[in-house]
């Protein structure tokens, strides 16, 4: 069997069991003898209890047998495909890829949008903070012409609206952020580093819309209003993790967040247009104004 092959099969066998919440062996043969991966073959006990192994190893995700209630398979740690976790990430990955593999004939009527791929960079990366190992490397910032070199701790990494981030900490203990498609050049050093006990990145990242984290900006509860479809899409795909509905009427419906509104949390309302208005605090409502007298501005020139 390819590897491939096995990673169909992990996957089937995670969203299966991930669906039906609690389901038995014989149970889950029956959906499987309808796949085409089994060519009419039962799976095996031996198989089935070699596949939850290895989806604990590759995935992380534990499936656990509840003997009280009919031997029942479930996900014992299902709470992580609900979330921003890695596990949730790779299975819809992952997922995606094989069904898309299934439809080569379709491809001219599937479209998909184009995310940055760190690549080698990325899995040197990856290398350094499993070994806690500093790197060095070479990046260029927005708007200027040199490309600059630094030796850093490589805290985490994070996706964000199709890109690749390095969160990095300098021996001085500042922190900063570097967009993989930015880094010219990634080496692992012999150095090692220490990371702070108390760190973590959920946590670091937790007040902030994006990659962002301006310290200097304080945490705040803010009020918006939207029109139009706009609250469908807040409840579908929430600014922030902390956004709750407070209230809705058949015209507006009003969410509220608590975070630092930085210029990229601005920018992601500015983008709404129309269909948001800020409530509260005043001070960022009048910014967003501000912010749109300005774009008025530039159309009426």
């Amino acid at each position: 069997m390819t590897t491939y092959t096995k990673f169909k099969e992990y996957i089937w066998l995670v969203n299966t069991i991930y669906q039906a919440r609690s389901i038995t062996l014989a149970e889950i043969n029956e959906k499987w003898l309808q796949t085409e991966m089994s060519e009419g073959i039962p799976l095996s006990r031996t198989t089935f209890h070699r596949h939850r192994i290895a989806i604990e190893e590759i995935f992380g995700l534990f499936i656990e047998c509840n003997k009280k209630n009919g031997n029942k398979y479930y996900i014992g740690n299902d709470y992580v495909l609900r979330e921003d976790s890695v596990q949730n990430w790779m299975l819809s990955t992952l997922s995606v890829s094989n069904m898309l593999g299934e439809c080569q004939g379709l491809n001219h009527r599937i479209l998909l949008e184009n995310v940055p791929y760190g690549g080698e960079m990325l899995q040197q990366v990856i290398k350094a903070m499993k070994e806690n190992r500093m790197i060095s490397l070479t990046y260029r910032r927005y708007g200027s012409p040199d490309t600059g070199s630094y030796q850093l701790a490589p805290y985490c990494v994070k996706l964000f609206h199709q890109r690749w981030y390095l969160l990095a900490c300098f021996e001085s203990g500042l922190k900063s952020v570097y967009a993989f498609d930015r880094i010219g050049s990634v080496e692992i050093l012999e150095q090692k580093f220490k990371i702070d006990e108390d760190f973590d990145a959920a946590d670091y990242f937790s007040d902030s819309y994006g990659i962002v984290v301006a310290e200097n900006v304080e945490v705040e509860r803010i009020v918006i209003r939207a029109f139009g479809y706009e609250p469908y899409y807040l409840r579908d795909l929430p600014l922030h993790h902390t956004q709750r509905e407070i209230n809705s009427t058949d015209e507006y419906s009003d969410f509220e967040l608590r975070l630092r509104p930085t210029s990229e949390f601005k920018a992601q309302l500015m983008s709404r247009g129309q269909w948001i208005e800020v409530l509260e605090p005043q001070s960022l409502a009048d910014e967003i104004v501000e912010w749109h007298n300005n774009a008025i501005k530039r159309y009426e020139k």
